[in-house]
């Protein structure tokens, strides 16, 4: 769960999580926060990391994803700390890694009443038709931050996980399919944010198109890695998720 400034927030988001799917590890990886998050986060329950400053999202999944293999973990799932992911739908998406490498918690797949518009809706909906002819089977939300990612997926992300705004979902999607990661869609509700501040605003959203097709070319223009299929440790003789 990257996390920055979400005071108000996270202690609510990790009790539903921990309420609703008990035998799941919870991870906060705090990114440079100035609002106490960090506190927050442990006495509502979770392991935290303390990154010294502001990395950004991308920063921020990486030290997640290097702790979920450090530690053996057979899989992880990023959630979003300011409630909008609903912890009930955590072990559908976990589900689909019996399926493929990587499941995305798909916003607009027949469940929910969530709504997009304007700009940032018509760069979904021109990303999700590019990147699903790359994945080979339909992709309906390639932007989601709501996904799930088994050892093969985590080590690729370790190497070529990008920290810029966007890059964090669509880049990474795209190398990985790229670098022979599969990848399946699983339909979720999102819900609107509990508390704070939503990331984009109306400026944001005007270039959202722009930037978006730009990070999609460079996607698709980086070369393809292929990473080994890892064992899991010892430790991890039991299927065990981090969130």
């Amino acid at each position: 769960m990257p996390a920055w400034n979400e005071a108000e927030a996270i202690a609510d988001t990790i009790r539903e999580i921990r309420e609703v799917t008990p035998e799941h590890d919870i991870l906060v990886v705090d990114d440079g926060s100035s609002d106490g998050t960090p506190d927050i986060a442990r006495r509502a329950g979770a392991m935290v990391v303390v990154l010294p400053f502001n990395l950004g999202v991308g920063g921020a999944m990486r030290t997640g994803f290097n702790y979920a293999l450090r530690m053996g973990y057979t899989s992880a799932i990023q959630v979003d700390a300011d409630g909008q992911h609903d912890p009930r739908d955590i072990n559908r998406v976990l589900a689909g890694l019996a399926e493929a490498d990587i499941a995305i918690g798909a916003r607009f797949a027949g469940r929910g009443a969530y709504q997009v518009s304007g700009p940032r809706r018509w760069a979904m909906v021109v990303l999700s038709k590019v990147i699903s002819r790359v994945a080979k089977t339909e992709l309906t939300d390639v932007t989601s931050g709501f996904r799930a990612a088994n050892r093969r997926a985590l080590a690729q992300y370790l190497d070529h996980f990008p920290t810029e705004y966007l890059g964090d979902t669509i880049d990474s999607l795209v190398v990985a399919l790229k670098s022979g990661c599969t990848v399946i869609q699983i339909p979720v509700e999102m819900r609107q944010r509990q508390a704070g501040t939503p990331s984009h605003g109306p400026f944001k959203a005007m270039i959202y198109l722009a930037r978006s097709g730009l990070v999609l070319c460079f996607a698709l223009a980086r070369k393809r890695s292929v990473q080994p299929v890892l064992a899991a440790s010892p430790a991890s003789a039991e299927s065990r998720a981090v969130a």
